[in-house]
């Protein structure tokens, strides 16, 4: 459980701009024209300047001292080396970034020019993260990526020759034309490129993608009519749990896998929910209150995010939604964040944390839950089971109300 006071920050950039738009992807990103890139770089160092005046406007803290930068999208390895030279510097200027600090940037296979590398690695990324989806030819194209295996391959060697080997590969189980046999094989090729780290995602069905919204309409544009059954999907991630596990890259989140030493340090902020902020297009920030507004309300954090609308946040500032989150709210997210771990929540640190009143909905709800079979507590630790992972949506809205119920308990 982090400090109430914790005094480092991680930074997240988002940087929306792709080259093409998969047909599974639910994010805020999209096919823009490069005369866009500059003004909304311009926006960027917009925000990283004004964000100690901001946070001061909102009555949170703001660390200065950085150990994790992570830049997401999107593709930022689309932008041109000048305008990474110039997202970080603003960084730097405005913040303390740790030597041995943790920066990552997501890149697509075959859509990163070496002047690019150059950039990034003059900037001081040491970590990258790869949108391969697929190691199968097929099954890329199908879904809208760029790439084939042969690129995904050589821009890992790539990546190791200019001194980046702490790399990430994105896989999706349950793309449109995947099999048990052909992901199998992506998972071999993931093993056999010897990656410290993978993130295996299953795929979403919702309104927010052309291929989700084609499902849920029983249409066949994407090869819609190609997507595995909810029981495939399920033995594939099943599968990936054990087969990267054995080849020593151990799950320690839903999504994650990692050999030791090589967890994703910021991603992990956000499941322990330690301060990050968030600048660009549709980024969140969570930030402690300051000591002043703590007096009025005791353990209070902000949540913030910005538009998903490219032209309003070109136009200035916009906060989709900023939100208080109380005692409760956050006893709530230390639930459902801290079971994505496989580590699990510590169940006498939450008590310490938000006092035996507030947990006690929550503990009542583990033992419903170990009966049927999808969370284990055991030495005063709770986790999600095997089943429960797999449940885990369901399992973390029984979290969600509990500020409520611990109300009615007390009374």
């Amino acid at each position: 459980m982090p400090p109430a006071n914790d005094n480092e920050l991680g930074i997240y950039v988002s940087v929306p701009f792709c080259r093409s738009k998969c047909t599974y992807c639910n994010f805020a990103s999209g096919v823009f024209p490069a005369s866009e890139h500059e003004r909304y770089v311009e926006r960027l160092i917009e925000d990283v300047e004004a964000a100690g005046e901001w946070a001061a406007q909102m009555r949170v803290e703001l660390p200065r001292a950085v150990d994790t930068v992570y830049l997401g999208g999107g593709t930022p390895s689309l932008l041109e080396p000048a305008p990474i030279e110039r997202i970080f510097g603003a960084i730097r200027c405005e913040f303390d970034v740790r030597s041995d600090a943790e920066i990552t940037m997501e890149c697509a296979p075959g859509q990163l020019a070496d002047e690019t590398l150059a950039a990034m690695v003059s900037a001081g990324v040491n970590r990258v993260s790869l949108g391969v989806q697929s190691f199968v030819d097929a099954e890329a194209a199908m879904s809208g990526r760029l790439h084939t295996r042969e690129t995904a391959w050589k821009e890992i060697r790539r990546l190791r020759d200019a001194g980046i080997p702490n790399l990430n590969v994105d896989l999706i189980a349950g793309l449109a034309g995947q099999t048990i046999a052909s992901w199998k094989e992506s998972l071999d090729h993931l093993i056999d490129c010897g990656v410290p780290h993978a993130s295996i995602y299953m795929l979403e069905v919702d309104e927010d993608s052309r291929l989700g919204r084609e499902i849920l309409a029983r249409g066949t544009r994407y090869r819609a009519a190609l997507v595995p059954p909810d029981e495939a999907i399920a033995e594939m991630y099943s599968l990936a749990i054990d087969t990267l596990g054995a080849a020593g890259i151990g799950q320690y989140e839903i999504s994650n896998f990692a050999r030791p030493g090589f967890e994703s340090r910021h991603n992990l902020r956000y499941w322990r929910r330690r301060p990050y902020l968030g600048v660009g297009l549709d980024a969140s920030s969570m930030l402690r209150a300051s000591q002043a507004e703590t007096r009025r309300a005791p353990a209070a954090a902000l949540r913030a995010t910005s538009t998903d609308e490219l032209n309003a946040y070109l136009r200035g500032r916009l906060e989709a939604g900023v939100e208080w989150l109380c005692a409760g709210r956050q006893h709530e997210e230390a639930w459902f964040l801290g079971l994505r771990l496989n580590s699990g929540v510590d169940v006498a640190a939450i008590g310490r944390e938000f006092g035996p009143e507030l947990a006690a909905a929550a503990i009542e709800k583990v033992g419903r839950m170990a009966q049927i079979g999808l969370l284990a507590a055991e030495g005063g630790t709770v986790r999600l089971t095997a089943r429960g992972r797999l449940l885990s949506n369901e399992v973390f809205q029984e979290f969600l109300g509990l500020e409520l119920e611990s109300s009615t308990i007390m009374a």
